[in-house]
């Protein structure tokens, strides 16, 4: 392939993801489109389907046209579910997955929901995620174990077969709506998950009709303000470690203030905090990250006396018989 074809590929698909890109800016044809047999599924869905052909689904937000049949598919089983009745507008992209502002169904009893699509396995920036990935079992979307004895599975698994990548991202996501669901039902600061399939989850929507909630990187606090939310993003991570979990990428960019309330979003990442050995060192980095923000309101922290404390209390046990009370954290 010609340096100029590699670009002209690259330009194409980051018009196709990349919402701070300008409409028009390249064709809307895709270079060097490969022969595709009939028989051979289009790992977008029909990029061609209208997007009120869904049984009545039909959308507001103009998706672009190898983006429109993968929406839709992904989010399909949520309007039969009824839990969203339309996609209004695309509010995040990320690397990995995009967040779509959507109405939702009046049964929910929410005006709106935020729904995150993961994007088709050959689009995803995947970073080397085997630091996450140690100690956790392999899970299916909806949290059911995928056991050693399966052996179609895990052989697909080992030899990353397509069948193994599909099972891989499906874990992955799967990781995320379980940790979602024990986090909140815990009292943890993150958004309650309302459904989920093999390529999108379903949740809580911060923000209002024309913008979502910004993150932390995004707001000015006043000192006060920032002493506040300080101890409560410690109490959250305490909180994930009463749970067996370290969030394993938390920083100022994925935490979302909304009406004076933080809610820590993107979990695909979670790590397990008693049976990866790079545990301590995961939980360090995101102290550190997130200290980076906060000291910047001349907030004295210790992170290696915070990030010692936590170990000592959390990892040497049980991490769900650990204590009930989260600790008041001394900050000199």
């Amino acid at each position: 392939m010609t340096k100029q074809k590699l670009v002209e590929q690259i330009d194409y698909y980051e018009s196709l993801y990349d919402p701070t890109l300008q409409p028009g800016r390249i064709s809307t044809r895709p270079p060097n489109k490969p022969n595709r047999s009939k028989s051979e599924p289009n790992p977008f869905g029909d990029p061609d389907l209208d997007a009120s052909s869904e049984d009545g689904f039909i959308t507001s937000y103009h998706p672009a046209r190898y983006e429109k049949g993968f929406l839709l598919t992904s989010l399909h089983s949520f309007y039969e579910q009824a839990l969203l009745t339309d996609v209004l507008a695309k509010v995040r992209g990320g690397k990995e997955a995009s967040v779509y502002r959507c109405r939702a169904h009046p049964a929910t009893g929410l005006e709106f929901v935020a729904a995150k699509v993961y994007r088709p396995r050959m689009f995803r920036s995947l970073r080397n995620d085997a630091i996450y990935r140690e100690g956790r079992e392999v899970i299916e979307t909806q949290g059911a174990t995928i056991r050693q004895n399966e052996g179609r599975e895990m052989r697909a698994l080992r030899t990353k077969t397509s069948f193994g990548q599909s099972l891989a991202q499906g874990s992955w996501l799967g990781y995320e709506y379980t940790a979602l669901k024990k986090l909140y039902a815990a009292g943890a600061d993150v958004p309650r998950p309302l459904g989920a399939n093999e390529h999108a989850i379903l949740m809580t929507y911060y923000g209002d009709a024309n913008l979502p909630a910004p993150t932390l990187v995004e707001v000015e606090l006043s000192p006060h303000q920032a002493r506040a939310l300080w101890q409560r993003v410690l109490h959250n991570v305490e909180l994930f470690m009463q749970h067996g979990f370290i969030h394993g990428d938390l920083s100022a960019y994925n935490i979302l203030y909304w009406h004076d309330q933080m809610t820590i979003i993107d979990l695909p990442q979670v790590t397990s905090l008693g049976m990866n050995r790079n545990a301590f060192l995961i939980l360090r980095r995101d102290i550190v990250r997130t200290a980076e923000y906060f000291s910047q309101y001349e907030i004295e922290i210790d992170v290696e006396k915070i990030s010692r404390q936590l170990w000592a209390r959390y990892a040497a046990t049980d991490p769900l018989q650990a204590g009930d009370t989260p600790a008041q954290w001394d900050e000199s």
